[in-house]
């Protein structure tokens, strides 16, 4: 059995911790600060075409993009959302209309979209997208996969109101 040795050392610390804290630091969990909102990458806004419709799959399928989104400050889940994507894939270039399709977030602030493979344009196999709505600054990304032969990428967005 362990014995608690109350002295004048241990309150004066435990009593400097209340007052510098107040009596909920010792009731509430540590937070983080806050989240960072994602900053638009380069070349992420590349061949974006507004207004791209919301689809089950773009093309044939084969390859999953996915990710979430997230509010910055409390990292809250966003549902709702509507996320871009495009790229350059075994069936259209990334600027045509039919290599662009967007979906929305679920309740827990996730999306997944079926597309074609995704294939090297410039040397790296890469996709894009864009949160565009409105209700958050809009963001863009290019993340770039680590082999031409993965069948799926994933992105996420931490969203700071507009």
């Amino acid at each position: 059995m362990t014995a608690v040795l109350l002295n004048r050392r241990y309150l004066l610390a435990a009593g400097g911790s209340v007052l510098a804290t107040g009596a909920a630091g010792l009731l509430l969990p540590a937070r983080a600060e806050g989240l960072a909102p994602t900053e638009t990458m380069s070349g992420g806004a590349n061949n974006y075409r507004k207004g791209a419709p919301i689809v089950d799959r773009i093309g044939k399928g084969g390859f999953w993009m996915s990710g979430t989104v997230r509010r910055a400050g409390d990292g809250a889940p966003l549902a709702g959302q509507r996320i871009q994507i495009w790229a350059h894939t075994t069936e259209g270039q990334e600027q045509e209309p039919q290599s662009h399709g967007a979906t929305l977030t679920d309740k827990n602030g996730a999306f997944r979209l079926e597309m074609p493979q995704i294939i090297p344009i410039f040397g790296q196999p890469h996709g894009h997208l864009a949160y565009d709505s409105g209700e958050f600054k809009t963001v863009f990304l290019r993340p770039v996969m680590r082999s031409a032969k993965d069948t799926s990428l994933e992105a996420h967005f931490v969203l700071q109101p507009a």
